[in-house]
């Protein structure tokens, strides 16, 4: 598929008081990163639903334009993480392409929550969202691999997976394959950043949140089962259960994460 098109990786680079700003090459990056794929699939989406694949574009336009505003406003991050003092990076690496290629998959599901469901796409979003779910893999490999792992690479990386979090359950919902209240693990992330701005505001402390040994076996478990549940074949009232189990678990961990950087649960580590 044509979202992996992204052109050259390097970037145009303008020098400003030695920060090295890159709207321009971030801005056409981007635009076939991602125009070129969504096209295509628009191209499907019209065959299958017609006129409808306007109402698609629109939700997806604005994810696209979301993750441009994000990409560049953190540009100053795309350098080694632990790492004071070293200069940005000329290029945003195959590694945040892969895991922007992972945003375009998720901007064009976002398109079909304004879609009715039907035979011919009724396969699409578990497609989409299976396959940025294995690209998450790839992404952080390829940042291993090839000693670039930057603060960018992990701002982009939970960004795509919280916008993730939101989407497909959105679209599972509204095409009647997942249960409403499994919204609430889209709601989950936000409540807790608000929880934390809440806690700045009113001048108390907000402690680093603590390393944890569920925390991302627990992600890859949701985005296996949301995958699942995205399957047009798989009944309601096998989903209903199995997400009753994988949804609690979540938020407990929410939950006890936010009591650990709240201060009042200490950390082991679990």
């Amino acid at each position: 598929m044509a979202f992996l098109t992204v052109g050259g990786a390097w970037l145009l680079a303008l020098t400003i008081d030695g920060d090295i700003i890159f709207l321009l090459g971030l801005l056409a990056d981007l635009a076939r990163l991602s125009a070129r794929g969504i096209v295509d699939l628009a191209d499907a989406v019209w065959i299958a639903s017609g006129f409808a694949s306007v109402r698609w574009l629109a939700p997806v336009a604005a994810m696209v334009s979301f993750q441009l505003w994000f990409s560049y406003r953190h540009l100053d991050a795309n350098r080694p993480d632990r790492a004071d003092g070293v200069s940005v990076h000329r290029s945003l690496g195959l590694p945040n392409l892969v895991t922007l290629g992972r945003g375009a998959l998720l901007a064009a599901l976002s398109g079909f929550a304004a879609l009715t469901p039907r035979p011919e796409i009724a396969w699409l979003p578990a497609v989409l969202y299976g396959t940025a779910c294995g690209m998450d893999l790839l992404d952080g490999f390829l940042a291993r691999r090839s000693e670039r792992t930057t603060l960018l690479g992990a701002k982009l990386d939970l960004a795509i997976d919280t916008t993730g979090f939101l989407v497909a359950p959105v679209v599972g919902v509204l095409w009647h394959q997942l249960p409403v209240w499994y919204l609430s693990l889209s709601a989950a992330r936000y409540l807790f950043k608000l929880g934390c701005w809440f806690r700045n505001r009113q001048g108390k402390p907000v402690f680093d949140l603590p390393p944890s040994l569920l925390r991302r076996p627990l992600a890859g478990i949701q985005m296996g089962f949301i995958t699942f549940a995205l399957i047009p074949i798989v009944p309601l009232s096998t989903v209903r259960p199995l997400a009753a189990v994988v949804l609690a678990a979540s938020l407990a961990v929410f939950v006890r994460d936010y009591f650990a950087v709240a201060g009042t649960h200490p950390s082991d580590g679990v």
